[in-house]
């Protein structure tokens, strides 16, 4: 009977023994950013209509940890120290979102955000430098005593102009008579292509056919001429007997 009793006890102090380590192993095995004070932001991305947001970018500074979206639109960025960060969530196309949140320690912050679309009345301005074959033609615009537009070669062999026709269409008060979708007779401020003087280096240029005044200019390739001068005012110095222009 006392053997049997001497055996509970023994039996009991184990048991309160195991009880007591089983205690100290889960205090031990507590989540570390209890114990080290740090803590986590997690939430979910959706758009203005519900629609979950996969692979969404969330950045966090100061620190920039950067993590993505799941199938789900869920995030969760751990391991935090105790602070205040914002948070900016981005996707194509969706103008970026941030926010700004306190994170505790031992607790996870819950921000969820929704995204709406980019206006599409973002502007894109590019800029470069002026070629000198344009600022040369300005130059002689300005210079001019008579209304003188100039096209310059390096502005023709820019642009896919076959003919020194199509070259011409491209500017202003300029419009072409087509024949099968390409470029023949010009026309100069809305008046006929028998009106209008062609030269070429200052010397009249007859017109080839019988009859007819105009000249078509689809037969002069674009890139055999260095600059195209279009007078729509006559000086003194010129022949007078172009009344659309030369």
């Amino acid at each position: 009977m006392r053997r049997r009793l001497a055996g509970g006890g023994s039996f009991s102090l184990i048991v309160r023994w195991l009880l007591g380590v089983a205690v100290c192993a889960s205090v031990m095995g507590m989540p570390g950013f209890a114990q080290s004070g740090r803590g986590a932001i997690s939430g979910r991305v959706t758009d203005a209509s519900g629609a979950v947001m996969r692979a969404a970018r969330v950045e966090v500074q100061p620190g920039g940890q950067t993590t993505f979206t799941d199938d789900q639109g869920q995030y969760t960025i751990p391991g935090l120290p105790v602070a205040e960060y914002q948070v900016t969530t981005s996707y194509v196309g969706f103008n970026s979102h941030t926010s700004s949140v306190q994170v505790a320690a031992g607790q996870t912050v819950k921000l969820d955000v929704v995204l709406k679309v980019a206006s599409t009345t973002e502007e894109v301005i590019v800029t470069a430098e002026r070629g000198r074959g344009e600022a040369e033609a300005i130059a002689r615009t300005l210079e001019s005593d008579n209304i003188l537009q100039v096209l310059p070669v390096e502005v023709i062999t820019s642009l896919p102009n076959t003919n020194i026709a199509d070259a011409l269409g491209r500017m202003p008060s300029v419009t072409l008579e087509r024949d099968e979708g390409e470029g023949k007779y010009v026309q100069i401020r809305g008046l006929e292509p028998r009106l209008a003087n062609v030269t070429i280096d200052g010397v009249n240029v007859p017109s080839p056919e019988s009859g007819v005044r105009q000249i078509k200019l689809d037969v002069i390739p674009a890139n055999l001429v260095d600059s195209v001068e279009i007078n729509k005012t006559l000086s003194a110095n010129q022949d007078g007997d172009a009344i659309a222009g030369q």
